[in-house]
Parts: C-alpha cells; sequence; structure tokens
C-alpha cells in the first residue's frame, strides 16, 4: 500500500503521510506552493519524480518537478504555437478559442517503455506530450488540427479541455483521452492518428437528434484498468459508463444509486469490475444528495452497487468532489478523496468505512498517491 498522498488545491500542495498511529494515522507531512493554485499534481513512479501544474491567474501557468533532493525546480510548461494571422477558431457556439494556455488539466506518465515521456492535457483542448521528463513539450498537432475539435464546447469550464489521458501498459503508444464536450478518443500510433469512440454514450443535453453524436459526448471522468484495459469506465455528465472492448462500445450502467451524476471515478487495478463513484444530485444542483457524502461501490461490473457512508458525514453536508479528486492505490484496498469544501478522506478498507483526514485544506482539485 501507499503511505503518501500528494493533494493539490486551490492555496497549494500538500503532502500527507500515514504514520502508523491507530487514532489519526495520516498526517500533513509538508506544504509546498502555499496560496498558490495548483491545478494537476503527477507521482511518476518510474523514477520517483513529481510534478506539479500551476495556475498563477494574471502570470499564466507554471509547471515545476522535483529534483532528487526532493526541492522543487521550474520546468518548462506546454505552450501553444503563436495563431496564424489571419485565422478563426472557434468552437461549436462560435466562442473563439484562445490558442494558450489557460490550465494544466490532466498529467500522466507514458508507458514503462518510454522512460522521460509525459502526457498532458490542457485547456483549452490541447494535448502535449514530453519525451525528456517536462524539460520541453510539444503539441500534439494531429489532434489539435482534427476537424472534430471544432464540435467541441466547455462544460462547466467556458473552454473544452482534455482532462483524462489513460496510457495503455500493454503498449504505450495507445493512448486514449478524455474531452469535456468532446468525446473519448484513441491512437494506437502514439498521436499519428486519431479515432473518436462513443458508441453507447448519450448526451441528454443536446437536441435529441444530436444525443447520440460520439464527438459532443461530454465524459466527466475516465478511467482504466490496468490488469485489463480493455475495460474503461466513464464517470459521464449524464450517468455511468462502462466499455469491454477498449472504448469501442459503451453500456449504460442505471444501477447506481442515489445518483448517476458526479465527476470521480476509480477502478480497481486487478479488478475490472469493481469501480467507486461519489455522486452528487445533479447538474443543476452539485451537491450530494440529501446533503448526504457518500461513495457508491460496483462489484459485478454495473450490475449491482452498494452505497457506502460509514465515517463520511451524513447531514448538512454539502462537498463536491472533482474528476481528479478520487484515486486508489496500487494495493486496491486504500483509497483517498477530497472535496470542494477541503474536506480529505481515505480507506484502507476498499470504501467499507471512512477516516477523516482533514477538514480545513483549501479546496481541492487533485488527489494522489505516491
Amino acid at each position: 500500500m501507499s503511505d503518501c498522498i500528494l493533494v493539490a488545491t486551490r492555496k497549494g500542495l500538500f503532502t500527507l503521510k500515514r504514520n502508523g498511529a491507530m487514532s489519526a494515522p495520516w498526517s500533513i507531512a509538508r506544504a509546498d506552493f502555499l496560496a498558490d493554485h495548483v491545478s494537476m499534481v503527477l507521482a511518476d513512479k518510474r523514477d520517483d519524480r513529481l510534478y506539479a501544474g500551476l495556475d498563477h491567474g494574471h502570470f499564466g501557468v507554471k509547471m515545476h518537478r522535483s529534483t532528487a533532493g526532493g526541492a522543487w525546480e521550474e520546468c518548462a510548461a506546454p505552450a501553444y504555437p503563436e495563431k496564424p494571422e489571419g485565422a478563426t477558431d472557434t468552437d461549436t457556439w462560435g466562442k473563439p478559442i484562445p490558442w494558450t494556455t489557460v490550465k494544466i488539466w490532466a498529467l500522466e506518465a507514458g508507458g514503462s517503455q518510454e522512460p522521460g515521456m509525459l502526457w498532458c492535457g490542457t485547456i483549452p483542448g490541447g494535448l502535449f506530450r514530453s519525451a525528456d521528463g517536462g524539460t520541453s513539450w510539444e503539441l500534439v498537432r494531429s489532434l489539435w488540427d482534427h476537424e472534430k475539435r471544432k464540435k467541441w464546447f466547455g462544460g462547466g469550464a467556458d473552454l473544452p479541455g482534455i482532462h483524462s489521458i489513460c496510457v495503455d501498459p500493454r503498449d504505450s503508444k495507445r493512448v486514449q483521452v478524455a474531452v469535456s464536450c468532446g468525446g473519448v478518443l484513441t491512437t494506437a500510433d502514439a498521436g499519428t492518428t486519431w479515432d473518436c469512440s462513443g458508441k453507447g454514450m448519450r448526451a441528454a443535453y443536446m437536441p435529441p437528434e444530436q444525443a447520440d453524436d460520439p464527438d459532443v459526448q461530454d465524459p466527466h471522468r475516465l478511467v482504466q484498468c490496468r490488469a485489463d484495459p480493455e475495460r474503461l469506465w466513464v464517470q459521464h455528465h449524464n450517468g455511468i459508463f462502462r466499455s469491454d472492448d477498449g472504448g469501442r462500445v459503451w453500456e449504460e450502467i442505471k444501477s447506481a444509486g442515489p445518483s448517476t451524476f458526479g465527476f470521480a471515478v476509480a477502478v480497481h487495478p486487478r479488478d475490472p469490475d469493481t469501480a467507486w463513484f461519489i455522486p452528487a444530485l445533479k447538474d443543476e444542483k452539485r451537491i450530494p444528495v440529501d446533503g448526504k457524502v457518500v461513495v457508491t461501490r460496483t462489484r459485478d461490473g454495473g450490475k449491482s452497487f452498494e452505497t457506502l457512508r460509514e465515517g463520511l458525514p451524513q447531514e448538512h453536508a454539502y462537498d463536491l468532489v472533482y474528476r481528479h479528486a478520487l484515486d486508489i492505490d496500487a494495493s486496491g484496498d486504500r483509497l483517498a478523496f477530497g472535496s470542494t469544501t477541503g474536506g480529505l478522506w481515505v480507506t484502507e478498507d476498499q470504501g467499507d468505512s471512512w477516516q477523516c483526514v482533514s477538514q480545513n485544506l483549501p479546496p481541492i482539485y487533485c488527489v494522489r498517491f505516491a
């Protein structure tokens, strides 16, 4: 099990360590980038290096990585090329798309076959890769220039963004990305070509004649089972979907309760049938159902669900959990999630019971086991 949790928040990056105490086994061991927005954090298990994406508002987006001594150093941040003079670039509603990095929204390590390879998703919808551990970044032009990008549009954010990246553990050239209101796209050749796969998904927010269009689906979060990479789970804007064939076809899962709306999903690293979700009421009311924070879990591929609540607040609780704020460690037993109101919970038994680690953190954007 992992004894270290990284928590990226609106006001810094916090490192929690497990100290073994029965009453309070987790405590904050370190705080970095205090008062700065840390939108994303990554622990690269290949070399134990950490990466943090920061949003400095007026001063722009920055990227930092850890050194061998444990300090932080600034490295290159993904940067868009200059927009061609006279070129127009708008989303499906006609809103101008800026050619500049607004936010680092996803960060993943490449496969074990490619040391130093990193993938980064950004708002406004650009995918970047680095072959040298973040020293330099290259915009994946095949996706940025893809004709279907014109159909993408923002969901909760004003602009579309790439928020989920799954690198196939069998073949690091096969990468899947999820785009807000842009669907799930797959490359089998490291980004040379892309296919949009969304058969079976539905977009309830679109007119009926467009609801099945794979290019406008809003997968809030995409995850992949490491032991069975053909199994993918999506927490969609209007439901939960599962794919058994690597994302070509999706099945809607309707049996989860108390709601199928939410942002976060985690899948067991060895059991593709076991997955966790953290429901909210609905799009217009992004709060827990009945003011009770719960986690739902399926162990049979979505045929049935358990509602887990032991140790979680069950009265006047209005915690929303963002898409990257739920994580599972390599053991499959330990999970952690954080909320927009600064609550952080950990389970050691796959969610049967939860312990509140902190109620006083800043709004939490991302939780990762290191």
